[in-house]
C-alpha cells in the first residue's frame, strides 16, 4: 500500500516557496521559516498571496507532488499537473463507460453516499439520544437507499440523491450541540458563496478533499474531469466530485461537526464579506487545517481491502479500485462505505 506523505499548507501571506537541492524551503520576506526534505511531501496547498518558484513547480509536476492554489478565503483556483501517468487504454475505457453505462458506477457511489449519511445520523442518535427529526430523516434515507439499489435511470438516480441530501441537511442543525447551536445557525446547504459559518466550513473541507481526490485519480492514470454521476462541464473535475460523494458525510461532515461541537471553532472565527459571503479567518483556517491533517493520520480498516489504512490514503484506495474495475479486474466498483 502507498505510504501516506505529509501535506504542506501555506497560509502566511507573501510567503515564497522554492527548492534547494532535495529540500523545500519556505521564506517570508527573505527570512527562512522552514526547510524540509522534498521526498516527505505529497501535497502542497497555497492560500492567497503565496509565490512558488518555476523550478519547484516543475519538480512537483515531475515527482507527482500535488500543488494546488486557493484564494485566501479557501476557494480553489488552480492545480499544477505533471505528465499524465497510467495507460491510455485505461482512460479510453473510462470514457467509454462514462458514455455507455454511467449508471452502473453512479448507482454504487450514490448508495455509498446515502449509507454514510444515514450512519452519521444514527451515530448521533446513539451518542446523544433520540431525536424525532433525525430518526425520521434516517428512516427516509434508508427507504431511498433501497430504491437506489434497483434503479438504472440516471435522472432518477440523481433525483433520489438530491432527495436524500435535502433530508440529511434538513436535520443537520440537530447534530450541532444545543449549547453552540445559536452561534451556528444552519437552515440548509448553500454555496457559491456560503452564507453562514457552517456552510463556509463545509465548503472549505470539501474543496480540500476534492483536490486530494483529483491528485489520487491522476496518480493511477484516470482522468479527473470525466465522471459518471456529475455531468461533464468545462473546468469541472467531475470524477473527483463523484468520488467526493463517498467521503462527504463520513469524513468532511463529521470533522466539521467535531470542530463546532468541541468549540475548536466559534462564531468569532468567521467573517462576513460585503457580498454576503462568509469565510474563515486566518487563524481559524490554520486550526481547521491542523485538525484536517490530524484526521488524515487516523487509521481505519478498509471495508474492501480488510486492512488498516490511514484516512488520508482513502482517495488513493478508491482510485485504485475504480481503475481495477474499469480494467475488468473487478466486476463492480466497491465504493467506500463505513461499516
Amino acid at each position: 500500500m502507498k505510504k501516506l506523505l505529509n501535506s504542506l499548507y501555506i497560509t502566511r501571506q507573501d510567503s515564497y516557496l522554492h527548492k534547494e537541492r532535495d529540500t523545500l524551503v519556505i521564506e517570508h520576506r527573505r527570512k527562512k521559516l522552514l526547510q524540509l526534505p522534498a521526498h516527505s511531501v505529497g501535497d502542497i496547498h497555497c492560500f492567497g498571496q503565496v509565490m512558488v518558484s518555476p523550478p519547484l513547480m516543475g519538480y512537483c509536476g515531475e515527482q507527482g507532488i500535488g500543488l494546488s492554489f486557493f484564494s485566501e478565503q479557501g476557494r480553489f483556483l488552480a492545480r499544477v499537473q505533471g505528465r499524465q501517468s497510467g495507460n491510455v487504454l485505461l482512460r479510453r475505457q473510462q470514457y467509454r463507460e462514462s458514455d455507455r453505462a454511467p449508471e452502473q458506477i453512479a448507482r454504487m457511489i450514490i448508495a455509498a453516499k446515502l449509507a454514510n449519511s444515514r450512519r452519521v445520523l444514527l451515530r448521533h442518535q446513539r451518542n446523544h439520544g433520540e431525536s424525532a427529526p433525525v430518526a425520521g430523516a434516517a428512516q427516509h434515507i434508508a427507504q431511498l437507499l433501497k430504491q437506489v439499489q434497483h434503479c438504472d435511470d440516471m435522472n432518477r438516480l440523481r433525483g433520489l440523491e438530491g432527495d436524500a441530501a435535502a433530508r440529511y441537511f434538513g436535520v443537520f442543525a440537530e447534530l450541532i450541540r444545543p449549547q453552540v447551536r445559536e452561534q451556528f445557525p444552519f437552515s440548509g446547504r448553500n454555496r457559491r458563496p456560503p452564507q453562514d459559518a457552517v456552510n463556509a466550513l463545509l465548503s472549505f473541507l470539501y474543496s480540500l478533499l476534492t483536490q486530494e481526490i483529483s491528485s489520487a485519480l491522476q496518480g493511477v492514470g484516470l482522468d479527473p474531469y470525466v465522471g459518471f454521476l456529475h455531468v461533464d462541464r468545462p473546468g469541472r473535475v467531475s470524477l473527483a466530485l463523484d468520488v467526493l460523494e463517498e467521503f462527504r458525510a463520513s469524513w468532511a461532515d463529521r470533522l466539521a461537526l467535531s470542530l463546532i461541537n468541541r468549540q475548536q471553532v466559534g462564531a468569532d472565527d468567521f467573517v462576513t464579506e460585503a457580498s454576503g459571503a462568509v469565510r474563515l479567518k486566518d487563524e481559524a483556517r490554520k486550526a481547521v487545517l491542523t485538525a484536517y491533517q490530524s484526521r488524515k493520520q487516523e487509521e481505519i480498516r478498509h471495508p474492501f481491502f480488510n486492512e488498516k489504512v490511514s484516512l488520508g490514503l482513502l482517495p488513493h484506495c478508491q482510485a485504485l479500485l475504480l481503475a481495477r474495475h474499469l480494467r475488468g479486474d473487478l466486476e463492480c466498483y466497491p465504493p467506500f462505505s463505513l461499516r
